[in-house]
């Protein structure tokens, strides 16, 4: 069974459109994305600077119209079973690939859901991250400084959230304290803590009123936060809401995964961080990242001679 992984928030290359900039089966996702914006997100890659695309507003919008605009141009091949997830904002693109919206309401409830979390946080979060470090150690630094954990990955990989000074002062911390490596992520808030607790409600009531349908006969949703299979998107709307207050157990969805009998997986990115980190954590799968890929034509190629 394949797997289609939908990327978090992160540092956006100015080259994430170019494999479907002129592919015919993106430019509805494109158009979406660009009433969001208000610019074509093909344009705005290109011509602004890193701190404006990792405003969390931008970098939310720009994240899912990836994935979805990769999804768009594989769609037609994906006759089989296939299971489908997204890591923190990439579960909103992971829920429109399994059939439940169109691109086009996707994209409208992930700037819903950024406006919300931009009101929510204020203006001084921050993501960082942990590799190596014990947890009774990691716990004891969270508490000092005021910190809480967003995401558990594999390999002892762990994002914080807080306040940004206080990650920072964390993330020095751990490499004093033994930290195989420490540092700031472009996320500029703080995701999946509980100081998003207020955008849960307003978040839930948005996705309740969406338009939505069932989930597709042929895909598999599986919840980002802790791989539980959704059967029902009703039943999961708050889930999915209190999602950015709580933190992800991305480990735990890669286990769902292997469980589910997948043999391959393919990263949508942005990216091809997930690929990676798959990889690492289940090397008998085999993970491709869809930005590895120079044209469609080889991505397609690769998912109909499997």
């Amino acid at each position: 069974m394949l797997a289609l992984l939908c990327g978090g928030q992160g540092t956006l290359s100015d080259k994430i459109f170019d494999l479907v900039a002129d592919q015919p089966a993106a430019r509805p996702v494109l158009a979406a994305a660009t009433a969001c914006l208000g610019e074509d997100p093909r344009t705005l890659v290109r011509t602004r600077g890193t701190d404006e695309l990792s405003a969390n507003h931008v970098s939310q919008i720009l994240t899912v119209t990836s994935a979805l605009a990769i999804h768009g141009c594989i769609a037609d091949l994906l006759t089989e079973q296939t299971a489908v997830t997204g890591y923190s904002v990439g579960e909103m693109a992971a829920w429109s690939i399994a059939g439940i919206w169109t691109a086009e309401e996707a994209l409208r409830l992930t700037d819903v859901r950024a406006q919300l979390m931009d009101s929510a946080a204020g203006p001084d979060g921050r993501l960082g991250y942990v590799r190596g470090l014990d947890q009774t150690t990691l716990e004891r630094l969270l508490e000092t400084y005021r910190c809480e954990i967003a995401i558990r990955n594999p390999d002892r990989l762990v994002v914080i959230g807080g306040s940004e000074q206080d990650v920072i002062d964390l993330c020095e911390a751990a490499i004093r304290q033994g930290a195989a490596r420490s540092g700031l992520l472009a996320v500029k808030i703080a995701s999946h803590t509980s100081r998003l607790a207020p955008a849960c409600k307003p978040l839930q009531q948005a996705l309740d009123a969406s338009r939505h349908v069932s989930i597709a006969s042929q895909r598999i949703l599986l919840a980002g936060g802790d791989g539980e299979r959704i059967f029902s998107a009703s039943d999961a709307t708050a889930k999915l809401a209190c999602q950015v207050a709580r933190p992800i157990d991305w480990s735990a969805t890669l286990v769902a995964l292997a469980e589910l009998g997948v043999s391959r997986v393919l990263d949508l990115g942005p990216g091809h961080a997930l690929a990676d980190m798959m990889q690492a954590f289940l090397p008998e799968i085999r993970c491709y990242a869809a930005d590895g890929f120079r044209t469609i034509e080889g991505l397609r190629h690769w998912i109909e001679s499997e």
